[in-house]
C-alpha cells in the first residue's frame, strides 16, 4: 500500500475506519479529499468492496472533477466506472431521471436555472394579478427555497403574516408552472428525491442495497433535505462517512445548517469522530492568525491547526485612509511582490460585498492591469449563451416555456406581441401544447373527420411567420434523436441563422461569436454519448455550474472575489480588504449572535486560503450610499490577533523599482508599473504567437497606444485581429 505511505496519523485513523457512521472533522487544507478518495480507494483495493455500492457526493463539480482524477489514478477507469460520485443536485438527477414512472414529470424533465426560475415566479405574479414591485420576484424566490431546503411544500407553508401569505399563493402557482412546462428547479432535484424515497419504499430499498457505503464532503454546508437524503439512503447499513468543518459553514443564506454536524452526532451516536488538524497549505502564523480568530465562537469541537511549513512571515495589519487609497496599496504591493518572484496569478484579493470590487477594479483599469473577477457576469450567463441553451433546451424538452419565451423572436422573425397572443389564444381554444400547435399549423386546418375546413383565427402573416418557426423547431426535434450533440449544434446555428445575427461586423460581434465558438468546444466533449443522453448529460452539467467552477486557473492575473466564493481555494498571497466594524462583520450581523458568529466563519475561511502572506486592510473613511465622511471602526476581529503576528506599521510607500525592475516587470507580467513611464513593445513584426481563442497567427503590427500595446495579427484561418497585449494573455510560439 505504498499509495497510502504519506498520510499522517490521523488521516491514516480516518481511511481505514471501519463500519459504521464516522464523522471526520477537517480543518483547512488538512487533506480532506485525499482522505476521502483514499478511504475509497483502501474499501476496493483491501476490503474487496465492489464500487458500485458507494456513492460520494460532493458540492461543486470542480471538486468532483478533483475526487474522480485522483480516484482514477488510484483504481483505474475500468473500477471508477461503476462508482456514483457527483454533487447532490447532479445526483438527485440522475436517480429522478431513472425512476420517471414514480414521479410527476418526465423522463426529459429540464433544469430552470436562476434566471428561468426568477422567470417562473414573475409569471406567477402575473397570473395572480400581484404586483411585481410590491411583491419582488427575488424575494419570493428566496423564500420559496428556504421552504423547500426545508422540505416544506406549498400545502405544509404556514403564513404568520400576510407577505407570507402571497408567497404562499406565489409558491403554488409557481410549481403548477413548473409541472406545466415539465421542470424542475435546483431545489426540486433535492425535495423529490426525498419525496420519492418516502413515497416508495421497494425504490429506497434497492438505492440502500446499492449504495451501501455513503461518503460526504462538506458536511457542514448540508441542509435540511440532503442530511434527510443521506439519513434515508444509509438508515441500513449505517455506513455513512462525511467530511465537515463547521468553523468553515459559511453559507447559512442558501440554506447550509452547521448544526448538521451536531444532528450527525445525535442521530449516530455511535459515530466515531476523528480530528483533521495538521494543515499542509498555510504557515503556522497564518494558522496561528486562524487559531486566535476562530477560538472564541461559542458551539464549536475544539480544534487547533498546526503546519511543520515553519512560521514564515508576520501577517500585515494596515489601515488607509479610503477605499481607492485602499486599492492602489493591494496593486502597489503586488507589483513589488512580482519583482520578488511572485506571479500576479499569485495574488487574490477578497472583499465582503461585491459593491467593494468598485475600487479595485478602477485601480487595476487605471494601471492598465489585467485581473480575474469571479462572479462578474459569467460565460452562462451571456446572452448569447443563454440564448442557445434556450434553443437546446426546447429541443430536448419541447414542453419548456421559459426556453420558448427567450427564442421565439431571437434571431427577429416577425414574432411580437400580438401574434404571441394570437397564437396563445389559438392553441388555448384548440386545447394543445405550443409545440403541436405550431406543428399542426397550415394556412387551412381540417377537422377530424376531414369534411370540413376551418380557418385557424389568425392573421395571414402571424400564420406564415409562425408556421415557418414551427417547422425549424420541429425538425431540430427530429434531428435530437438521429443526430450527435455537436452535429446537432451546428444545425442549430445554420438553421435559425444565429451566426449571420450575432456577428453584425462590430467588434462586439465578434466577441460574441468567438462565445458561441467556445460553447461549441464544451459541447465536443458529449459526442460520443448517444445523441440524446448527450444533449441532456450536457444540458443538467450546464444547469449545475458554479462561479467558482469557472474560475480559470492557469490566468496569470490576480483574482477578485468575495469571502463567500473563496471557499475552497488557495492563494500564495492573500488579500482581505474592508475589515472594518460594518463590513466585515457586516451591519446586518450586529443584533443577531447566529450571523455574526457567521461572519466570524466567513474571515476565518478567508485567512486560511493564504499560504504564504497575509494582508488584513481596514480603511479611516468609506464612502456608503454616497457619504464618504463617514469614520470607520477596525474590525472586531482584528482585536482577536496576538499582537506578536503582526508586521510593525509600515512608513511611507512601498520602494520603486528601479528602471531595469521595472522593465522586467513589464516583460514578465504584462503589466505597466506606472501610467507615466514609457511602456516597452513585447511583440515584433513577424513574430509568430499563439492565442487561446483564435489560435497560432503572425504579427503584423505592434504600437504603444493609451498606455498599452496594441498588436494586430493574422490568425491562420480566422483573419485579422486586433488586440489589447494586457488582455489578451498571447504567448510567443515555440
Amino acid at each position: 500500500m505504498d499509495w497510502l505511505q504519506d498520510l499522517n496519523s490521523a488521516q491514516w485513523e480516518a481511511v481505514k475506519a471501519g463500519e459504521g457512521p464516522v464523522l471526520v472533522l477537517a480543518g483547512p487544507g488538512s487533506g480532506k479529499t485525499r482522505v476521502l478518495t483514499c478511504r475509497v480507494a483502501y474499501l476496493v483495493r483491501e476490503c474487496d468492496v465492489p464500487p458500485r455500492q458507494f456513492l460520494a457526493v460532493t458540492f461543486t463539480n470542480k471538486a468532483a472533477r478533483e475526487m474522480r482524477g485522483r480516484l482514477e489514478s488510484l483504481l483505474g477507469e475500468r473500477l471508477l466506472h461503476w462508482l456514483t460520485l457527483g454533487t447532490f443536485h447532479a445526483t438527485c438527477a440522475r436517480i429522478l431521471r431513472r425512476e420517471a414512472e414514480h414521479t410527476p414529470f418526465s423522463r426529459d424533465y429540464v433544469i430552470y436555472d436562476s434566471s428561468d426560475q426568477l422567470a417562473t415566479v414573475g409569471q406567477a405574479l402575473a397570473e395572480l394579478n400581484l404586483d411585481e414591485k410590491q411583491y419582488r420576484p427575488r424575494a419570493l424566490h428566496a423564500a420559496i427555497s428556504r421552504a423547500k431546503n426545508e422540505l416544506i411544500g406549498p400545502d405544509e407553508y404556514q403564513p404568520r403574516t400576510y407577505w407570507q401569505e402571497v408567497a404562499r399563493r406565489v409558491y403554488i402557482k409557481y410549481q403548477e408552472i413548473l409541472r406545466a412546462n415539465d421542470a424542475l428547479d435546483f431545489d426540486d432535484l433535492l425535495m423529490a428525491t426525498v419525496q420519492l424515497f418516502r413515497d416508495y419504499e421497494e425504490v429506497l430499498a434497492r438505492y440502500e442495497e446499492r449504495y451501501r457505503y455513503i461518503l460526504v464532503d462538506e458536511w457542514q454546508d448540508t441542509n435540511m433535505a440532503q442530511y434527510e437524503l443521506v439519513k434515508l439512503l444509509g438508515a441500513r447499513y449505517r455506513n455513512v462517512f462525511v467530511v465537515g468543518d463547521p468553523d468553515q459553514s459559511i453559507y447559512r443564506f442558501r440554506g447550509a445548517d452547521y448544526r448538521n454536524v451536531y444532528r450527525f452526532e445525535r442521530d449516530y451516536p455511535e459515530a466515531r469522530v476523528i480530528l483533521l488538524e495538521r494543515n499542509y497549505r498555510s504557515t503556522q502564523t497564518v494558522l496561528d492568525v486562524a487559531n486566535a480568530l476562530i477560538t472564541p465562537s461559542p458551539h464549536r469541537h475544539p480544534k487547533v491547526l498546526y503546519t511543520e511549513k515553519g512560521a514564515g512571515l508576520p501577517i500585515v495589519v494596515k489601515e488607509l485612509y479610503d477605499a481607492d487609497e485602499e486599492a492602489s496599496f493591494v496593486v502597489e504591493e503586488m507589483a513589488r511582490l512580482t519583482l520578488e518572484g511572485h506571479n500576479p496569478g499569485d495574488c487574490a484579493v477578497m472583499y465582503r460585498t461585491n459593491a467593494q470590487s468598485r475600487a479595485l477594479e478602477d485601480a487595476f483599469i487605471r494601471r492598465g492591469l489585467p485581473y480575474h473577477l469571479v462572479g462578474a457576469t459569467r460565460f452562462y450567463a451571456r446572452r448569447e449563451i443563454k440564448d442557445l441553451l434556450a434553443y437546446l433546451r426546447i429541443i430536448h424538452n419541447p414542453c419548456d416555456g421559459v426556453g420558448l419565451e427567450r427564442v421565439l423572436n431571437v434571431p427577429p422573425r416577425g414574432i411580437g406581441s400580438k401574434t404571441r397572443q394570437e397564437l396563445e389564444g389559438w392553441r388555448l381554444l384548440r386545447g394543445l401544447a405550443t409545440y403541436d400547435a405550431l406543428q399542426l399549423l397550415q394556412p387551412v386546418l381540417r377537422t377530424p373527420e376531414g369534411d370540413e375546413q376551418v380557418e385557424a383565427p389568425l392573421s395571414t402573416r402571424s400564420r406564415n411567420v409562425l408556421a415557418d418557426f414551427g417547422a425549424l423547431w420541429g425538425e431540430l426535434v427530429s434531428a435530437r434523436a438521429i443526430v450527435a450533440l455537436p452535429s446537432l449544434f451546428d444545425l442549430m446555428l445554420e438553421r435559425t441563422g444565429y451566426q449571420a445575427y450575432i456577428r453584425d461586423g462590430t467588434e462586439e460581434g465578434e466577441e460574441r461569436w468567438a462565445n458561441v465558438m467556445e460553447l461549441r468546444s464544451v459541447v465536443q466533449a458529449y459526442g460520443d454519448l448517444p445523441p440524446e443522453e448527450g444533449l441532456a448529460s450536457f444540458l443538467q452539467e450546464v444547469a449545475l455550474v458554479s462561479d467558482v467552477d469557472d474560475l480559470e486557473e492557469q490566468a496569470n492575473a490576480p483574482t477578485l472575489l468575495t469571502l463567500h466564493m473563496a471557499k475552497g481555494l488557495e492563494f500564495p498571497v492573500v488579500f482581505i480588504v474592508g475589515m472594518e466594524e460594518g463590513l466585515l462583520p457586516h451591519s446586518r450581523s450586529l443584533d443577531d449572535p447566529e450571523q455574526l458568529e457567521e461572519e466570524r466563519r466567513l474571515c476565518y475561511v478567508g485567512i486560511t486560503r493564504a499560504k504564504e502572506r497575509l494582508y488584513l486592510l481596514h480603511t479611516f473613511r468609506r464612502a456608503f450610499w454616497g457619504d464618504s465622511s463617514e469614520v470607520r471602526l477596525p474590525s472586531r476581529f482584528l482585536s482577536d490577533i496576538p499582537p506578536e503576528l503582526i508586521e510593525g506599521r509600515q512608513k511611507g510607500a512601498a520602494r520603486r523599482p528601479t528602471d531595469r525592475e521595472a522593465r522586467r516587470y513589464r516583460l514578465q507580467t504584462h503589466w505597466a508599473q506606472e501610467a507615466g513611464e514609457p511602456l516597452v513593445a513585447q511583440f515584433s513584426v513577424g513574430d509568430r504567437v499563439c492565442h487561446a481563442t483564435f489560435g497560432s497567427g503572425i504579427v503584423i503590427e505592434s504600437r504603444i497606444s493609451g498606455g498599452n500595446e496594441e498588436v494586430t495579427v493574422g490568425f491562420d484561418g480566422v483573419g485579422i485581429k486586433r488586440l489589447l497585449v494586457s488582455f489578451a494573455n498571447l504567448e510567443l510560439a515555440s
